[in-house]
């Protein structure tokens, strides 16, 4: 479940804030902002609570509990993965593209892309060989933080949509004192954590050349 989640709110938040950017004071960049606004300051818990009531109560169109894995039912799985991924997903998607969108107007004003344009290159070739390369850098340091955020979430996902995963064990072993338990899953997390920012540092160097690790 963290997985789908990191990885779509991280391709949607860096796509969405590209193009927010590129149409600065467009309505596009509008709309962005607003949602980005929204999805800051939702509570991950209140919006599932939220999601079950309108399209699992409501409206019948998702399971409000339960889940099953992909290898047994993929499409029940994708089914039931909708609501919690969405829930995961839409903070750090207004974090991502907020950052990219901040990061992209300052690129976007710096001589090298002027000079881009004036050599007549496309559009498409200045976006992805210039601009997009040289303002990830920021994003990817929001990425590994977003990461520790997102099992934050998932804890509070995993016991509302009674999903069973690691969010869900903790909070069942805090509640049962079963310390064991607690202090492995905090391991475990804290090391899941740890892994992706040094990825995150070593990565540094394939975005920017000139950082080097002696």
């Amino acid at each position: 479940m963290g997985i789908k989640s990191f990885v779509i709110y991280n391709i949607l938040g860096v796509v969405m804030g590209m193009i927010a950017a590129l149409r600065r004071g467009k309505w596009l960049d509008t709309l962005a902002t607003i949602l980005s606004y929204i999805g800051v300051s939702i509570p991950v818990f209140w919006l599932g609570i939220l999601l079950i009531y309108i399209f699992g109560l409501r409206l019948d169109w998702f399971p409000i509990i339960g889940y099953t894995l992909p290898t047994e039912n993929l499409l029940k799985n994708i089914h039931q993965s909708v609501l919690p991924v969405f829930c995961l997903s839409l903070m750090g998607w207004a974090v991502i593209a907020r950052q990219t969108r901040s990061s992209v107007l300052e690129v976007i004003s710096q001589d090298y892309i002027r000079t881009a344009w004036s050599k007549g290159l496309t559009e498409r070739a200045v976006i992805m060989k210039h601009v997009l390369k040289n303002s990830l850098i920021p994003v990817i340091t929001v990425m590994g933080i977003g990461l520790g955020l997102m099992f934050g979430g998932q804890v509070f996902i995993e016991q509302v949509f009674a999903i069973p995963g690691v969010g869900r064990l903790l909070v069942s072993s805090v509640f049962a004192q079963d310390y064991q338990v607690v202090q492995s899953a905090t391991l475990i997390i804290a090391a899941i954590v740890i892994f992706v920012n040094l990825i995150v540092d070593i990565s540094y160097g394939w975005f920017d050349p000139r950082i080097r690790y002696g």
